[in-house]
């Protein structure tokens, strides 16, 4: 069991989990490319830098956190699947923590890795099944509803970056109020044309500033923290 898992089954796992994943990446990539080259919709340069910009300061520091954070649970196998078909933190880990639970095996085994993508890859087969039927349906039921609840529906998004908010303000109240200041002075610059000396849409500046104040100051609190831990 252990030759064939270490030199056989991880060497191939490795092999179409590289192979997958450039698909992924060229597959996310083709309907900008299409609809640039083909029908001409190109944006700005300006606004593929900002965008860009923006996105690496939300993302940047997940792409090294997250796999260090979740592989011993994930392990080689549920990692490539995992990062390939999303939702890490609120299904893909709590599904493969849970199958290796029932299962009885430790993780970060050989027996839990296994166990791992099991569980993973049945979440994927039920997450994609629920989403089939929410797209058919979803959008029938759009159509019943009246407009008043339509315009509701674009709070969703605020209301869902709240609700994250809120939880882990929850565990790091101090580092919240930190956040939230940091946020308020960001926003209120941008709204009062304090920014406009940037380049392109200077919104990411908000991102970039808040996501990189808020590491400074969590830094800066942990560090605070500890020594209060010494003295006592």
């Amino acid at each position: 069991m252990k030759n064939y898992y270490s030199e056989n089954y991880i060497p191939s796992i490795i092999r179409w989990g590289k192979i997958t994943m450039l698909l992924g990446i060229v597959t996310c990539f083709l309907p900008a490319v299409v609809i640039s080259f083909v029908y001409g919709y190109m944006p700005p340069i300006s606004a593929i830098i900002a965008g860009t910009i923006a996105q690496i300061s939300v993302s940047g520091a997940f792409y090294i956190v997250e796999p260090i954070s979740y592989f011993p649970i994930l392990g080689i196998p549920g990692t490539y699947l995992t990062f390939l078909s999303g939702n890490t933190s609120n299904m893909r880990v709590p599904c493969s923590s849970v199958a290796q639970e029932a299962a009885g095996v430790e993780m970060g085994t050989e027996k839990g890795s296994i166990i791992s993508t099991i569980g993973i890859a049945v979440s994927i087969l039920v997450n994609i099944a629920v989403l089939t039927l929410g797209a058919i349906f979803g959008s029938m039921l759009l159509s019943l509803l009246p407009e008043s609840l339509k315009s509701a529906l674009n709070f969703m998004l605020p209301a869902l970056f709240g609700a994250v908010f809120g939880q882990f303000a929850i565990s790091r109240p101090k580092l919240a109020g930190v956040a939230a200041v940091i946020a308020l002075g960001m926003t209120w610059l941008l709204k009062n044309g304090f920014l406009s000396f940037l380049p392109g849409t200077p919104s990411y500046a908000v991102i970039l500033v808040c996501v990189f104040g808020s590491i400074f100051a969590g830094k800066l609190l942990y560090k605070k923290e500890l020594e209060e831990n010494k003295e006592a």
